[in-house]
């Protein structure tokens, strides 16, 4: 009995453990170890299947998340380019064939929406294991000390950067127009654009349009 009281506490621990920071069993190690404990403890309870069926449910959890996890990094980084690769494909394409963002999207709403579904994408991908990671670093830095045990994660540098990717998408739309009566327009549009971020909440590219 106190056995299966003991096991039963320690799969609250493991449970929320993989939930909270899956990145821990990233490596094989780690994860070798978590079956290992798992495996004992369902020897405490062989004679009910129901230790098993958590265990085998928060192992599968696991290894989506991180599989998840590992497919975002892996898109992420398809979409990071050098700026100058960028600058230079914009100086060789025809200027006829260069689109500014009013032909694209001309309703401010639609725009800021779209702005929120992004956001929200960058937001939900940040993880306990992101703010740890800073918290890990002031620390290191506190005591003179090298974490090189902390797992590094970018999540929070890619928020960052959508952030200032957004502000130079706007000075560039702007800078590129040449007539001012047409820079205005632009101008006014983002306005309206920063407008529509406040009305639905999205105050992070209200601030970066601003």
């Amino acid at each position: 009995a106190k056995l299966k009281s003991f096991a039963a506490k320690i799969i609250q621990l493991l449970k929320e453990w993989t939930e909270t920071f899956p990145y821990d069993f990233q490596d094989e190690k780690s994860l070798k170890e978590l079956k290992e404990i798992a495996h004992r403890i369902t020897q405490c309870d062989e004679e009910n299947g129901t230790v098993k069926k958590i265990i085998s449910q928060m192992t599968q959890n696991l290894l989506m998340a991180l599989s998840a996890r590992s497919q975002y990094q892996e898109i992420r980084e398809k979409f990071r380019q050098p700026v100058t690769d960028k600058g230079t494909i914009l100086k060789t394409k025809p200027q006829s064939t260069q689109k500014d963002i009013l032909s694209v999207c001309c309703d401010p709403l639609i725009l800021a929406q779209q702005l929120t579904y992004i956001e929200l994408e960058r937001v939900s991908n940040i993880y306990p294991e992101d703010l740890m990671q800073i918290v890990s670093h002031m620390d290191s830095l506190d005591n003179h000390k090298c974490r090189s045990d902390v797992t590094k994660t970018y999540n929070l540098e890619a928020y960052d950067n959508w952030f200032n990717c957004l502000s130079m998408l706007v000075a560039t739309e702007i800078c590129r127009v040449v007539k001012k009566k047409q820079r205005t327009r632009m101008v006014e549009f983002f306005i309206d654009v920063a407008r529509e971020c406040f009305n639905i909440g999205n105050f992070n590219s209200m601030m970066a349009i601003i």
